[in-house]
């Protein structure tokens, strides 16, 4: 009997580093980047653009714009604006929810609530066809080939304030390449990525005595590229900062809510800079692993 106690923990004693070393590799955590990782941000973004030739089409008109300019329109920085969750989505601001399919790889859904306004005192170059009586204000009236005029906001106006909605799928690979206090604590990352989607546009419209306000339209698309860091706390809270630039068409912004024939069409190229407020979640274990990582 004694001889059967002495084999019996003999061998206990003999797997004990065997199963020690299993149960440590069982608990391997994960990477923030790893397949099966979600993660989901919110941030505030600034954007420009290029100049662009405008063209509007309505009842009796149909006329461009040349070399106009616009910009964004960045809510002044207050706590009520930015930390009132009524007022959440009143600036600019960016929302984005993916998942890791594979190591390094990551396919996201979201959107860039971004904001268009035409320029005041905009120096640009009129060509096309206006009818008469159509636009009594300015007396524009006539054909017109390349003239410079300077449009007023009094009378003319153009703008997506509620706003230029770039509706995209993002592929992002991710890269951790700094680890300060070890993997467990803080991570910086690298984020490039590849964007597309559609447009949704609430438009402004002034010209011609009327003035139309949130004409909802899915106006065109865009695409974008775009590369940031990602400095993670404890895995789980990451802020973000991301550059991209990309370009617009859209080709047709409905101008008028009422009428579907008025619209306005043109492209450009823009640039966006953001931050973040992230989020990481693990859904899929690793290595057998049903409550990683653990903390």
């Amino acid at each position: 009997m004694n001889g059967m106690k002495l084999k019996y923990w003999l061998i206990v004693f003999l797997l004990l580093p065997t199963v020690a070393n299993a149960q440590r590799t069982r608990m391997k955590k994960k990477d923030s980047n790893a397949k099966g990782t979600v993660f989901a941000y919110w941030g505030y973004n600034r954007s420009a653009y290029t100049k662009s030739d405008i063209r509007f089409v309505g009842p009796n008109y149909d006329f461009t714009l040349a070399e106009a300019i616009a910009k964004d329109r960045a809510e002044p920085f207050s706590t009520s604006a930015y930390f009132n969750f009524q007022n959440l989505t009143v600036p600019q601001f960016n929302a984005r929810i993916g998942y890791y399919f594979k190591e390094h790889w990551a396919l996201s859904v979201g959107y860039d609530h971004l904001k268009y306004i035409y320029d005041d005192n905009n120096s640009v170059y009129l060509s096309g066809y206006i009818g008469s009586g159509v636009d009594e204000v300015t007396s524009w009236e006539g054909t017109y080939s390349g003239e410079p005029v300077t449009t007023q906001n009094d009378y003319f106006h153009y703008e997506n304030s509620d706003g230029l909605n770039y509706l995209r799928l993002e592929l992002t690979r991710t890269d951790n390449f700094i680890q300060p206090g070890g993997k467990d604590q803080f991570v910086l990352s690298s984020n490039l990525g590849l964007s597309a989607g559609p447009i949704l546009s609430f438009n402004d419209f002034k010209f011609a005595g009327d003035h139309d306000r949130r004409t909802i339209s899915l106006s065109g698309y865009g695409f974008s590229a775009n590369a940031g860091l990602r400095f993670e706390f404890f895995r789980h809270v990451f802020l973000q900062t991301n550059m991209a630039v990309g370009f617009h068409h859209q080709l047709r912004v409905r101008t008028r809510p009422n009428d579907s024939s008025s619209f306005a069409r043109h492209s450009y190229g823009f640039a966006e800079a953001d931050v973040a407020l992230g989020f990481l979640f693990y859904i899929k274990s690793k290595n057998g692993c049903d409550s990683c990582p653990t903390w």
